[in-house]
């Protein structure tokens, strides 16, 4: 899907993640790099993931979100703009097949779930936000309700002036600087 990308090992990858890890402490406190690595390895087909999260430019790291599972990790896409291999692209393939022309090169719903992750929620977003400032000069495509999806609509989330906002737009609309983040769970 985002030809041109750095292939890593798995060495390379747990390593660049093993050290934005311990870089990051606000995002994960309480937590030790020896039990993200357990559960990675108790779980191989999850690495596979965090390589495509990595190389289309997500920036993957663990991030204290409050999910509801007590022992669940969460890698979400960290990059301080929307992932830059994974932007220009409509909401969902719905969107993509009603456009007539210019159509882009992929849907951010279907392109998640080819990467094996999810998009965040708008609450998902709004928690992320407590770790860092990200997406002040890009935006990022959000889970949109079934009743705003319906009409035609999705959402996105950005932040400015000091804050997350959330606007909508057509589904089917697309822009260089919207992309999408998502999230493994572990």
């Amino acid at each position: 899907m985002s030809g041109g990308k750095k292939e890593l090992s798995k060495e390379e990858l747990l390593a660049i993640l093993a050290l934005r890890f311990e870089k990051n402490k606000k995002r994960h406190p309480d937590l030790q790099w020896a039990l993200v690595l357990q559960k990675l390895e108790a779980q191989p087909d999850k690495i596979d993931i965090l390589h495509e999260m990595e190389t289309t430019g997500g920036e993957p790291d663990v991030v204290a979100l409050q999910t509801g599972e007590a022992d669940e990790l969460c890698f979400v896409d960290c990059a301080a703009e929307s992932p830059s291999g994974r932007r220009s692209c409509c909401y969902d393939l719905e969107a993509l097949e009603s456009r007539k022309e210019h159509k882009p090169a992929n849907a951010a719903v279907e392109w998640a779930e080819q990467i094996g992750s999810e998009l965040l929620t708008e609450e998902q977003y709004r928690q992320l936000q407590q770790f860092g400032k990200f997406d002040a000069k890009t935006s990022s495509w959000v889970r949109t309700p079934e009743s705003i999806r319906k009409l035609g609509g999705a959402i996105f989330c950005d932040w400015r002036y000091g804050q997350v906002f959330t606007y909508h737009n057509g589904a089917s609309s697309y822009y260089a600087a919207r992309g999408f983040r998502t999230l493994l769970r572990l």
